[in-house]
């Protein structure tokens, strides 16, 4: 029965961040739109939990018409002070101006690569990296590989995309397994 097997720790007595753990977390996405919508998220999550982002993130999807990159690319002063009085997502006015600029830049990245799956996935020749993650506690905040996609992003224009956020967007994404050895999913994605 599932409600007995093994989660990795962060995730443990919350149903919201159990059924995210159990479904999307470090599931492999080469799709373009979902990887917007997790970098999208991501921006916002930083100095935050992210189970308030969880939290939120139907809001978020509603604000920002279903994290349809081409549409908010085009956002103009008038959307972005709808946004800053939205009470449903988190309102400040760098991440609200990032989310702009990054779709900006995403569609940047998609004209060069073809699409961002193939841009951001080539830093791992396509392929997870299989991390061995004994407890979640001693899982890296960044690695040399996502301050070096960082920086990446950071010259193609991407705002709030530090190190740390990388890393989460690259567990979130699947493009790293970082799954407690010991977690049912661990083998499973």
């Amino acid at each position: 029965m599932e409600h007995q097997q093994k989660r990795c720790g962060w995730c443990v007595g919350d149903p919201l961040y159990e059924a995210y753990h159990d479904l999307e977390w470090g599931v492999p996405v080469y799709d373009d739109l979902t990887l917007f919508e997790f970098l999208i998220l991501e921006t916002f999550q930083a100095g935050l939990s992210w189970i308030t982002i969880l939290r939120k993130r139907e809001n978020f999807r509603n604000a920002f018409e279903g994290f349809d990159y081409k549409k908010i690319a085009k956002y103009d002063s008038t959307k972005f002070d709808s946004l800053l009085i939205d009470k449903g997502i988190i309102r400040n006015k760098l991440k609200i101006k990032a989310a702009i600029s990054n779709a900006q830049a995403f569609l940047e990245v998609q004209k060069e690569f073809g699409s961002f799956s193939n841009y951001i996935w080539a830093f791992v020749d396509r392929k997870p990296i299989k991390n061995k993650v004994i407890d979640y506690k001693n899982a890296p905040p960044n690695t040399p590989l996502s301050d070096q996609i960082s920086k990446d992003l950071k010259s193609r224009g991407f705002k709030f995309v530090g190190s740390t956020v990388v890393y989460a967007h690259m567990q979130a994404t699947g493009m790293v397994n970082d799954h407690e050895t010991q977690c049912f999913r661990y083998n499973e994605v």
